[in-house]
């Protein structure tokens, strides 16, 4: 029976990246970026005023002149016109370029206006600025022209997007999402539609890993087979051919109805393992199609499925998105009170987290009953992955945590 860490190892081994595609940027929201994006211009590109007020020249400040005549305004988006008098000021508004012969921006707040009866305004500095480049966003003070701003591999969100719309990236090459057919297998399942008999239940186990799938950046199908040799010998072939990945849930364990291992042993999928040192989800099977498509066969009970799902299909899903393998950063938290656990396995505990004042992530252990308790995922942020060598657990111990909200 494997490790954990070792089953991990052989699910990335299969990860290759998938082909990348062309997508409007307004369209490519939640995919992960395969070019480089660099800055086309400065950012700022001009010496942007970054204050309601006046601009004028600072070394008149300097000099002790406190009284400005207004010369003119100038707005946002207007070309700028030089200051004339470098005695004068002119008033200007939050995004204009900095006039040529002015250096320092003061606020409204720093200053006072004067009318007189012919219309002239004249400014009173009653808060001079300190220096050259007062209130002034300096030209190519953030990023300089070609400077990198988004690398290949970048989840692109609505940071991101902006980032692209500034610099006039209209399209952008993005990973193809993954193709995933997701499978329930199980007589006892009925249809969400349906009825259940007392002996029956719905089918939410490939719900839910439809929509995991969906948050992970893949298109999703859903079907069903019941517990029958042929039927899966059958249906299988198709889904191998059409999909990246095939999710299946139910029927990997040694029951006499669990026919999945041999079905996908007959149509050709090599068995990379079966069964993991791991509670929940010991029988998790995976494999490889010779074509391609990888098989994550999930145990049939949903903590188990959900688990397995996050802890191997999903940083899978991620990874064929990326230019090159790559694996995510791990997450830590703080174990909020004492766990016991045997036998001395890996072990999947279900945690809401806190976030403390002093920047800790607390991690409470949520009380589930056993692996079928699918109302114990509501509570619960994430798992924490309590490693084998240990059967206890105090307070303070920090450890890997695995969010899925």
């Amino acid at each position: 029976m494997l490790s954990v860490e070792e089953a991990t190892r052989r699910v990335l081994a299969t990860a290759r990246p998938l082909p990348p595609e062309t997508v409007p940027f307004t369209a490519a929201l939640g995919r992960v970026l395969r070019q480089d994006i660099t800055a086309d211009r400065d950012f700022p590109p001009f010496n942007r005023v970054a204050m309601d007020g006046i601009a004028l020249a600072y070394g008149a400040v300097a000099g002790g002149q406190l009284r400005f005549e207004i010369e003119k305004t100038q707005f946002a988006g207007q070309p700028p016109a030089p200051l004339t008098n470098p005695s004068a000021a002119i008033e200007i508004m939050t995004g204009a370029a900095l006039p040529p012969g002015t250096d320092a921006v003061v606020r409204y707040e720093d200053i006072l206006i004067e009318e007189d009866e012919a219309g002239g305004r004249t400014a009173i500095v009653q808060v001079p600025p300190t220096a050259a480049g007062h209130n002034v966003h300096r030209q190519a003070s953030d990023r300089q022209q070609g400077d990198l701003l988004l690398p290949a591999g970048t989840l692109l969100g609505s940071a991101e997007i902006a980032v692209a719309a500034t610099v006039g990236a209209t399209n952008l090459l993005v990973a193809r999402r993954p193709k995933v057919a997701v499978v329930s297998t199980g007589d006892e399942l009925v249809d969400i539609g349906e009825l259940p008999l007392p002996h029956q239940i719905r089918r939410s186990n490939s719900y839910m890993l439809a929509a995991a799938v969906q948050q992970a950046g893949g298109t999703v199908d859903v079907f069903h087979f019941n517990d029958d040799l042929e039927a899966l010998c059958n249906g299988l072939p198709s889904l191998l051919r059409d999909y990246d990945a095939v999710l299946l849930s139910g029927g990997v364990s040694k029951g006499k109805a669990d026919f999945l291992p041999a079905a996908l042993r007959e149509v050709g999928v090599e068995q990379l393992f079966h069964e993991v040192q791991q509670r929940p989800g010991k029988p998790f099977w995976f494999g490889q199609h010779p074509d391609g498509a990888v098989v994550f066969a999930l145990p049939g009970n949903p903590v188990s499925t959900f688990v397995n799902y996050y802890r191997y299909a999903r940083p899978w899903l991620r990874a064929i998105q990326l230019p090159a393998p790559a694996t995510e950063p791990m997450a830590y938290a703080v174990l909020a009170t004492d766990v016991t656990f045997r036998p001395r396995i890996t072990h999947f505990l279900l945690v809401s987290l806190e976030s403390t004042s002093d920047g800790r992530v607390l991690a409470h252990p949520e009380r589930a009953h056993g692996s079928g308790d699918l109302a114990s995922l509501l509570p619960s942020d994430g798992f924490l992955e309590l490693p084998p060598e240990l059967d206890f657990f105090p307070a303070g111990t920090v450890l890997p945590v695995w969010r899925f909200r």
